[in-house]
């Protein structure tokens, strides 16, 4: 899509085009009828699927977060089981006459048939559990675990603000992106503005070439070369009508803007004051540099965050080395013996890794080398993100200067145009060379706007390196 943009204005801007008259210059805030640039920026923070994620990744972010606090809170848990076996879990035979000593065997004798004593001889076979419930409510409060709660929790804090930086992010990116299809397309409206008035002044040289021919005081060579013109500004002018068409349905894709069926209108001024004379000259204030550092934007706050995230995720690797302690109570019925019966109970837990301890070193150590790669990272960056800073800041003292040469060759080409129509109309030079005077003065005013919009991006793109 960018290169289509970017063949698009090469194109037009490389089409011949010329006019006696100023041609206006949008101004950033705008005037009239249409969309501002603000009003375009809200639409595409508004409607764009990137924001719109982003949003979705910094709620999802923040729910991990409260996730995590809850661990520092008791784990309660219940149990319930039901069970019928098809016979009994606990079985066990008895011999009751291995039970009775030889006295109380002579007292049975004497008290007990012949058939009871017989049975006591024999062994009792005995089946317990065959069926029952089971129920407990069981509460586990944390105590130690290695800090890996509290680094858990930190952790999340710093996921939940990495999802906000991200956003920021996103949001450089739509509004540069806006501005850049915004100066496009006003670029392009503004330069079928000249097209209109260049096809109005090639009409008037036209109306006074053919009285000059018919009066025999002009060669019809004149005429014919104006005809060219016009015919040259015809093609121009449905170049600019179809990349007018393209660039606006971009930035309504772009904005989330229902498709227009028609042109964008896009509000715009002018730097030219009324009666035709040039008003003061647009200057963008560039702040000064001095106390902006790279700490201010949010790339250089992401790389901060990963270090911070490499070290309590060491932090948590050592924590799920060291032991870990916690302490409950609960409350159990289970009727396994027929009867109903409940209890409460109170409890404490040790837990002590050991085979762990040697695949947990090395998770350590892996962490510690992570760590160290993101603090080079950080580092190594820092350095980029300050040539960034002062290649933004040199492009828009460029494109200052741009600007004053296309101003200052806008008044070296109208002293040009105005020597040669005074030369053509005494007779002592020819049309071509009037065309080409016209040709250049129109050439100036198209790379003033377009030396106008490019200070607009340029500005755009030095505030967000140095993160205003």
């Amino acid at each position: 899509m960018k290169q289509i943009l970017v063949t698009i204005v090469i194109c037009l801007g490389t089409v011949p085009i010329f006019s006696q008259v100023n041609t206006p210059l949008p101004h950033r805030e705008g005037l009239g009828v249409g969309l501002s640039l603000q009003q375009l920026k809200d639409s595409a923070r508004h409607n764009n699927i990137a924001l719109r994620t982003a949003r979705l990744d910094i709620e999802a972010a923040s729910q991990q977060r409260k996730e995590a606090f809850t661990k520092y809170f008791p784990n309660i848990s219940g149990t319930g089981l039901w069970f019928n076996a098809n016979k009994g879990m606990a079985k066990m035979d008895v011999n009751p006459s291995e039970m009775i000593s030889p006295e109380m065997g002579g007292m049975l004798a004497q008290t007990l048939p012949a058939e009871a004593l017989a049975a006591l001889a024999n062994p009792i076979s005995i089946s317990m559990m065959k069926n029952g419930t089971i129920g407990s409510l069981m509460a586990v409060q944390p105590v130690f675990a290695g800090g890996q709660i509290v680094n858990g929790n930190r952790l999340a804090k710093v996921g939940e603000d990495v999802s906000r930086l991200k956003l920021r992010l996103s949001e450089n990116e739509v509004d540069l992106q806006t501005e850049q299809y915004y100066w496009q397309l006003v670029s392009l409206q503004e330069k079928m503005k000249t097209i209109d008035a260049v096809d109005t002044l090639l009409s008037d040289i036209y109306k006074d070439v053919d009285v000059a021919v018919r009066a025999g005081v002009a060669m019809r060579n004149d005429l014919l070369q104006v005809q060219l013109r016009q015919n040259d500004i015809e093609s121009q002018r449905v170049k600019l009508q179809n990349g007018i068409s393209i660039v606006s349905l971009l930035l309504q894709q772009f904005c989330g803007i229902q498709t227009l069926p028609q042109p964008l209108p896009v509000r715009e001024g002018s730097i030219y004051s009324e009666g035709g004379k040039d008003a003061e000259e647009p200057t963008t204030p560039l702040p000064h540099r001095e106390g902006l550092g790279v700490g201010l934007l949010p790339e250089y706050q992401l790389l901060e965050k990963q270090v911070e995230a490499t070290k309590l995720q060491r932090k948590m690797a050592i924590g799920q080395q060291l032991p870990s302690v916690a302490v409950g109570a609960g409350y159990n019925y289970h009727n396994l013996m027929e009867n109903d019966r409940t209890f409460a109970m109170v409890y404490a837990t040790v837990s002590v890794p050991i085979s762990d301890w040697w695949s947990g070193s090395h998770a350590i150590k892996r962490r510690k080398i992570e760590q160290q790669k993101a603090e080079e990272q950080l580092a190594d960056n820092a350095e980029l993100l300050n040539i960034r800073m002062q290649n933004a800041y040199n492009a828009v003292n460029e494109a200052q200067q741009q600007l004053q040469i296309a101003q200052h060759s806008i008044e070296q080409a109208k002293e040009n145009l105005r020597l040669n129509r005074n030369y053509y109309r005494a007779g002592t030079t020819k049309m071509s060379d009037l065309l080409e005077a016209q040709l250049l003065y129109q050439q100036t005013l198209d790379k003033r706007t377009d030396a106008y919009a490019d200070l607009q991006i340029k500005y755009l793109e030095y505030r967000q390196a140095s993160g205003q």
